[in-house]
Parts: C-alpha cells; structure tokens; sequence
C-alpha cells in the first residue's frame, strides 16, 4: 500500500556529537526530536533553500535505502531484526570526513572509505531485504532507471535501489541539487564550517520512519556490540 510507512536504515552520528551538531545545523533540522536547528552562524537563507530537499530524510548515511514493509511484516519486525544485525557486527572505523561534490550535490565522504564500509553497507542491504515490498512502479519511475547503467538497473529490479554493493558510495547529504556554477562555492563555504572534524567510526545503526511526505524521524539507534 503506497500509503504504508517507509522505512530506512541510516548511519546517524550519535545525538550531541560534533558530526551530528554540524549536519543538524546545515539542514536545519534534529531528525531524533523533529526540532529546528538554527543556521551556522554566516548562513541563512541561501542555506536553507538549498538544504530544503535533503531536510526529509535528516542527516545521515544510507545503509538500507527507504522502503515499505512486506505483507505480514510491522515496525516490531523490522527493530527486532535491526537488533540482531547490530548485535552481530562491530563497528567500522572510516576515518576522516571531507566535503566534496558528488554529480551536483554536496555531500560529506570518507577520505579513504576502507572495504570494511562496504562490505558492511551491502550486510545491512541484503539481511533487512526479506522484510522489504516490491517499489511499485511510480516508486521505480522516480529512480529514472533509463539513465541507469545495465548493472544500476539490475541492481534496482533486485534489491529496489540501485546504490549498492560495488555502486555504493557512503555519504552523508548537505545540499540539493546545484547549479553547475555553484557547486564549488558551496563546497569551499561548508569545508570552512566542517573544518576537518573528528575521524569517523560507524558506531551504530538507526531505524527511521517517514509516514506520507512528513520528514524521515527516528525510531531507534542500536548500537553495533559485534
């Protein structure tokens, strides 16, 4: 039913942290507590015009891309299992973060991702499938499958998003869609802001929730015990 609730498996930095103060910031919003964040101090509107896409979905890191739930399946399933998934792992060291411009949007990414990232990004990918419905065909439409490499497509028709395995690339989301000639200033505004930060480690993994069009919100964070 496409009035079902979508689910996700992000990366989400842990509440409080300096990773999860700069994103929330350049958002503009706390997916934890639904709360408004205010700007950085030198941005404003500017800012929130082109933060306003990626606003929905919260400042994360994909894992297991949106998706309604399978005939059968509820909320307690999909946490039950995203609990022994974490329980079963341990966390990931990525290493330090840098901005950079992915196509035409900007975007936080590993320096040097190591194999472990994505290795583990595909685990979470293929353990949560079975609980996952078909995309239904508008679902499909909106990933433009014909500008998709034969690979992409095939991905897109197995697992319902074509980002992932060797096509998968961790990154954490910080504007929309630029105008090709603004896409290196806004790189250079928000490296200034980010200022290098905290090397990455994938500590734990998030269940979000998104009912109709309303903002991507957590439902909850499990630490990775492996």
């Amino acid at each position: 039913m496409t009035d079902a609730p979508r689910y996700a498996l992000y990366y989400t930095p842990a509440p409080g942290s300096g990773l999860a103060r700069f994103g929330n910031a350049v958002l503009g919003t706390d997916s934890a507590t639904g709360a408004a964040v205010a700007p950085p101090p030198g941005f404003g509107d500017d800012l929130d015009a082109v933060a306003r896409g990626p606003r929905v979905y919260g400042f994360h890191a994909t894992l297991k891309a949106p998706m309604r739930l399978a005939a059968g399946c509820g909320e307690a399933d999909l946490l039950a299992e995203a609990a022994r998934l974490a329980a079963g792992r341990g966390p990931v060291a990525v290493g330090p973060l840098v901005v950079a411009t992915l196509g035409r949007f900007t975007a936080l990414v590993p320096a040097a991702p190591p194999p472990a990232l994505g290795l583990f990004a595909a685990e979470c990918v293929a353990f949560l499938d079975p609980l996952r419905a078909p995309p239904t065909p508008a679902e499909i439409a909106r990933r433009r499958p014909e500008t998709l490499s034969p690979r992409a497509r095939a991905l897109l028709d197995r697992w319902g998003y074509p980002h992932v395995f060797e096509e998968f690339r961790f990154h954490m989301t910080l504007t929309a869609a630029l105008p090709e000639a603004e896409c290196a200033p806004w790189r250079e505004r928000l490296a200034r802001l980010h200022g290098g930060g905290e090397d990455l480690t994938v500590e734990a993994v998030t269940v979000l929730r998104q009912d109709g069009s309303a903002p991507f919100r957590v439902v909850q964070r499990f630490p990775l015990a492996g």
